[in-house]
């Protein structure tokens, strides 16, 4: 059994409840995002599901410099503390700067270090150094067995709040599989692993100027993840994808996302 991280009011691991963290790739705009937020806590609160709410206020890692990025620390961060004192749920987002570390900290609970940022020593022991929970994306050219090197890291921190999120290994070009050895690997070193359905169907770069996705096989993977054994999932959910300013066409409607929640509780009420 892994140790149990706090997010907030939120412990993932630890033979706690399957959790859920989801929200918009990107934050849009206030009144979406907030209604996004509450949608999402109404869904999770009819199924008892734990939920953490993410979005990022800055994508710095979209394929092309034209992409959509959000709106900033500031106004981010603002967004997500509204969210955070509205409907009384942990957020999360992705931090890609040290300048970004503190102002982040003060708002966030659990900042997440992306999957292209996974190895940057000094950049992962600060984001470590805040105390936070912290969720490690694995990165794309990473085999799950070196993610025990990045553990070492925030734990030199002293911090112990430790996510590890699995998000597909690069097959060839522009396109993503999961090998889903890799949950029971990094689930040995004592941590909660964290299965990312919607990133896991991306196809980087697959549309030359930005991504594409086949969102078709979201359920299909994140059942097969909580068959396996995982802690949370993640998803990344949209009113509209198909109109989304990032991770379109992988991202999960909001209105498919009850009925795939209740098929992965089934499934865990029985590997568990």
């Amino acid at each position: 059994m892994t140790r149990a991280v706090p997010v907030g009011a939120v412990h993932i691991g630890g033979g706690n409840p399957l959790a859920l963290i989801a929200g918009p790739c990107v934050i849009e705009d206030e009144v979406s995002t907030l209604r996004t937020a509450e949608a999402l806590k109404e869904i999770t609160a009819k199924l008892s599901i734990p939920l953490i709410f993410k979005a990022s206020y800055d994508k710095a890692n979209r394929s092309s410099a034209s992409s959509y990025r959000g709106p900033g620390l500031t106004k981010g961060l603002e967004i997500l503390s509204k969210i955070k004192e509205t409907f009384n749920i942990p957020v999360l987002s992705d931090v890609h700067r040290f300048e970004e570390i503190g102002p982040a900290s003060e708002v966030l609970d659990c900042l997440q270090i992306p999957a292209f940022l996974c190895r940057q020593t000094d950049f992962v022991i600060e984001v470590a150094k805040t105390g936070k929970a912290v969720n490690v994306k694995k990165g794309q050219f990473l085999a799950p067995w070196d993610m025990k090197n990045v553990v070492e890291k925030v734990s030199s921190a002293g911090n112990n709040n430790i996510l590890l999120t699995e998000r597909g290994v690069s097959f060839g070009y522009n396109n993503l599989v999961v090998d889903f050895r890799a949950l029971p690997i990094m689930r040995s070193f004592g941590y909660p692993v964290v299965f990312d359905a919607t990133h896991s169907v991306q196809l980087p770069g697959g549309k030359g100027t930005s991504s594409g996705g086949q969102r078709e096989y979201v359920e299909h993977l994140a059942r097969a993840a909580v068959a396996v054994g995982v802690d949370a999932v993640f998803m990344e959910v949209h009113e509209e994808p198909e109109k989304a300013l990032c991770d379109g066409p992988n991202s999960m409607a909001i209105k498919d996302l009850s009925d795939m929640l209740q098929k992965l509780k089934g499934i865990e009420s029985l590997v568990r």
